[in-house]
């Protein structure tokens, strides 16, 4: 006969020689390395220097179709401008057929008449017309035009001594993110996106695969019980999606220059949250599939699409449509997005941090628990 304690001995033992034997196959397994480590890494450099919602340098036709003072002064504004890559211009007819062939994306036209005009209570009226296929840049361009018009129309108006008042004066103030750079908020939510990649493909190969080679026969004739399966193989890729996490942080802070304003500790506990949530998809899928390749695919298609679209990482949801604003309700990403540009740009930010972290240990309770429900003891 067994006593309790001896029961709770032997599950202990069990328990530990299973992870012990899915820690050597991660480590036999260049592949699971690979993904928790390297594709981390990979993926942040390609997407923290790739993607920016910053325009700089565009390039712009400035058409001056009489030279003056005035004129050379303006123009000068946007010869030293990061924004502009201006190339000047004689005649509109031109600009125009570089704008429609691609190589530039705006237009400024000075007429013969702007140093007259100038000096007018009226103004002199400039012409912009901008590349509107791209409506975001468009947009952009145009706010980038204005504010160089009017920081010249100061400028100029003090060195005449007759300074320009507009009738609106705009104090302004950037919280959070004062020197408004988008690599400062996409890379915090490109963590969650790498997170979700790794989670689910981490483990939405493990039990497919012990199908696959036959080896899943011979855990079943065990004395092992079906939890104890899954802690096994959770357990290790638990830790090595946290290595990843780590190595994400680091670049996110360090490389990145990304500030961190939250506490390490709300990080490291909301990421384990979300890191649950991420295996208990892709255990469920394994578990489901038994198959490596479709469960491959699902996992991608599933996981990393829902959470890199409607996550809010790059799309504003609040600018989505009211169907899809209700299911990123189900995509876990978007959570843990939000907690990490709170922690990252806005510090400890309990009204965000705390439902966010709700709803993801929900998540993770429902889907280790059907993880739970479907897997069995049986073929």
């Amino acid at each position: 006969m067994t006593g309790p304690g001896h029961g709770r001995r032997g599950r202990w033992r069990r328990l530990r020689g299973l992870v012990v034997k899915e820690s050597l196959q991660i480590f036999r397994d260049p592949s699971s390395i690979m993904i928790a480590f390297a594709m981390p890494m990979i993926l942040l450099l390609l997407f923290g220097y790739g993607i920016s919602l910053d325009a700089r340098h565009v390039p712009v036709a400035l058409v001056i179709e009489s030279q003056s003072q005035a004129a050379s002064s303006f123009a000068g504004s946007f010869s030293h401008s990061d924004y502009f890559a201006p190339r000047v211009m004689h005649d509109t007819r031109s600009a125009r057929r570089a704008l429609v062939d691609g190589k530039i994306d705006a237009i400024l036209v000075l007429r013969s008449d702007f140093a007259r005009e100038l000096q007018r209570p009226g103004g002199a009226p400039i012409q912009l017309i901008v590349n509107g296929t791209d409506s975001n840049t468009a947009r952009i361009v145009s706010g980038y035009a204005q504010g160089a018009w009017r920081k010249w129309l100061e400028l100029s108006g003090l060195a005449t001594g007759t300074a320009v008042t507009p009738p609106v004066t705009v104090d302004q103030r950037v919280w959070f993110n004062p020197e408004v750079r988008s690599r400062d908020f996409l890379v915090p939510g490109l963590i969650a996106i790498i997170m979700t990649l790794i989670g689910a493909l981490l483990t939405a190969l493990v039990v497919a695969r012990e199908w696959e080679r036959g080896t899943m026969e011979a855990l079943i004739v065990t004395p092992v019980t079906a939890g104890e399966i899954l802690l096994g193989k959770l357990i290790p890729y638990f830790g090595l999606g946290m290595g990843g996490m780590v190595v994400s942080t680091a670049m996110a802070i360090f490389l990145f220059d990304v500030p961190f304003r939250g506490s390490f500790l709300v990080l490291t506990v909301t990421s384990a949250l979300f890191l649950l949530t991420a295996l208990g998809m892709g255990l469920l899928i394994s578990t489901l599939t038994r198959n490596q390749f479709v469960a491959g695919q699902i996992a991608i298609i599933v996981t990393f699409l829902p959470a890199f679209i409607l996550s809010g990482f790059i799309f504003d949801i609040g600018s989505m449509p009211a169907v899809l604003q209700g299911l990123t309700h189900i995509v876990a990403a978007r959570y843990f997005v939000s907690i990490l540009q709170s922690l990252f740009l806005a510090g400890d930010v309990w009204s965000v941090i705390v439902p966010n972290a709700a709803a993801l240990a929900i998540m993770a309770l429902v889907f280790l628990g059907l993880t739970r429900r479907f897997t069995r003891k049986r073929l």
